[in-house]
C-alpha cells in the first residue's frame, strides 16, 4: 500500500515539528551525508545507514523505511513507536534526534552507538558470557530505563540484549520501542492488559509466562522484569535460555515453572564441568535447581582453559536473577526496588569510566576511523568493522 495514501497516517507523520524538540537536528535529508549501509531490517523495508550530520560533523544512524511498501499493520506499528519516541526523554533510552519524510521514505535519526548492541558484543567477543561487573553496569542502565518506562505507564515487551545499545563513551541505552504498549486506557491506568505483541517471533524466549499464556489474567509491567532476568542469563551465559526449543515446548516449560539460571560452578554438576566443553548439556541455560554452596563474592573470571562455565558468580547475582524470574508476577520486584538490590553495590564508577575498560579488547568504531573513511581502503576497513552488527534485530 502507499503509506502516504492514508490521510490519517500522512497527517500523523508530516505533522511532526519542523525542528525536532528531541535534538534540534534538521528534518532535511540534505543535512545528512550517508557514509555506508550498516544493514537492513523490518522485512527488508528498512535500510540502516551510518551518516554524518553536516552542520556539526556528528555521526548518526539513519533508519530509512520504504513507506510505499508498508502494510496497514506496519503503518500502525511505526506510528506507535514514533508517538512514544516523542514522549520519552531519559538518558537511558535511545533518543530520536529527528523524524521526517523524504521522498516516500521515513527517516529516523538516532545517535550512532559505536559498540553496537550487547548482543553484538556477545556474538563477536564474549561468546561464553560477559564478566559480572560488566553485566552489572548494563543491567543498571536497563533498569533505569525500565523504571522510567513503567512510571510513564508503559510496558516495553521487547527487553533483550539486542535492544541494549552502548555508545563509545559507555552510555547504556534501551531501544526496541516498536512493541511498547500503554497501560493507560481512557485516561485511567488499567491494572493489566491482554494485547499480544506483533512481530514477536524473535522475542519469544524473553517473554514472560503470563504474556505467552494469553489468558484472562493478562499481564503488566512486571512481565518486563521477567524479560530482564532472561537477558541477565543471556549476558552471563552467552546465549538466551530456551533458544532452541519449539514455541509450544517453551511455553510449557515456562508455565510449569522451569527457571533458567546463571551457568557456573554452583549450578552445573562438577562432573560436567570436568568434561570437555560442550554446548549440549548446559546450552538451554536451565538448571536442575538453585545451586548449593555459593561462596564467591568477587567478580567471576572464566578459566583460560577447560570448561567455559568453570567460574563462580556472586550470590547477589544469582539472587537478582531468581527474583526476576519468579513464575508468579506478583512476587517479582519492581524496577525501582531492583535498583536497590545489593548486586549493584559492586559498581563504584560511572559507566563512562568503567565500561570501555571492562569491554576490552573490544574497541568502538572510533571518531578517527569515521573521519578517515574517504579512501576506498579506509571505507572497506570501516565496513568490515561494522559487519558484526546484527541490525536486523537491533531496532536502534
Amino acid at each position: 500500500m502507499s503509506f502516504l495514501a492514508d490521510e490519517d497516517s500522512a497527517e500523523s507523520l508530516t505533522s511532526l515539528p519542523r525542528r525536532d524538540t528531541m535534538g534540534s537536528f534538521l528534518p532535511d535529508s540534505s543535512a545528512y551525508e550517508p557514509l555506508t549501509v550498516i544493514g537492513h531490517g523490518l522485512d527488508q523495508l528498512m535500510t540502516v545507514n551510518l551518516a554524518r550530520y553536516r552542520p556539526t560533523g556528528e555521526h548518526v544512524a539513519i533508519r530509512r523505511i520504504d513507506l510505499e511498501s508498508c502494510t496497514n499493520d506496519m503503518v500502525t506499528y511505526l506510528q506507535g513507536e514514533l508517538h512514544v519516541s516523542k514522549l520519552f526523554h531519559h538518558p537511558s533510552i535511545l533518543p530520536y534526534k529527528s523524524i521526517f519524510i523524504a521522498e516516500n521514505e521515513l527517516w529516523v535519526i538516532t545517535p550512532f552507538m559505536a559498540y553496537g548492541s550487547a548482543r553484538d558484543l556477545i556474538c563477536s567477543h564474549f561468546t561464553d558470557g560477559m564478566g559480572e561487573l560488566t553485566i552489572a553496569y548494563i543491567l543498571l542502565g536497563m533498569l533505569k530505563a525500565l523504571e522510567y518506562i513503567h512510571h510513564m505507564g508503559y510496558v516495553h515487551r521487547s527487553v533483550k540484549a539486542s535492544h541494549v545499545l552502548i555508545s563509545a563513551d559507555g552510555q547504556v541505552c534501551m531501544s526496541g520501542l516498536r512493541s511498547i504498549f500503554s497501560l493507560i486506557r481512557h485516561g485511567q491506568r488499567v491494572r493489566v492488559v491482554h494485547d499480544f505483541p506483533q512481530y514477536s517471533i524473535k522475542v519469544l524466549p524473553w517473554l514472560s509466562p503470563e504474556v505467552l499464556q494469553q489468558n484472562l489474567e493478562g499481564y503488566d509491567s512486571r512481565s518486563d522484569i521477567y524479560s530482564l532476568g532472561i537477558t541477565a542469563c543471556e549476558l552471563a551465559n552467552g546465549h538466551v535460555p530456551f533458544k532452541d526449543m519449539p514455541p509450544t515446548q517453551m511455553l510449557l516449560e515456562k508455565l510449569n515453572g522451569t527457571v533458567p539460571c546463571l551457568l557456573d560452578t554452583t549450578t552445573i554438576p562438577p562432573e560436567e564441568l570436568s568434561m570437555k566443553p560442550s554446548r549440549s548439556g548446559a546450552d538451554s541455560g536451565i538448571c536442575e535447581g538453585p545451586g548449593a554452596g555459593r561462596h564467591s563474592n568477587g567478580d567471576h573470571a572464566s578459566t583460560s582453559a577447560g570448561h567455559p562455565y568453570n567460574r563462580t558468580f556472586s550470590p547477589h547475582f544469582h539472587s537478582f536473577v531468581e527474583m526476576c524470574l519468579q513464575r508468579d508476577p506478583e512476587k517479582r520486584p519492581s524496577a525501582t526496588t531492583l535498583l536497590g538490590h545489593p548486586f549493584f553495590k559492586q559498581i563504584k564508577r560511572r559507566p563512562s569510566e568503567a565500561l570501555p575498560e571492562l569491554l576490552r579488547p573490544v574497541t568502538p568504531i572510533t571518531s578517527y576511523e569515521l573521519q578517515t573513511q574517504d579512501s576506498p581502503s579506509a571505507l572497506a576497513s570501516l565496513e568490515s568493522g561494522l559487519s558484526h552488527l546484527d541490525v536486523d534485530d537491533w531496532d536502534f
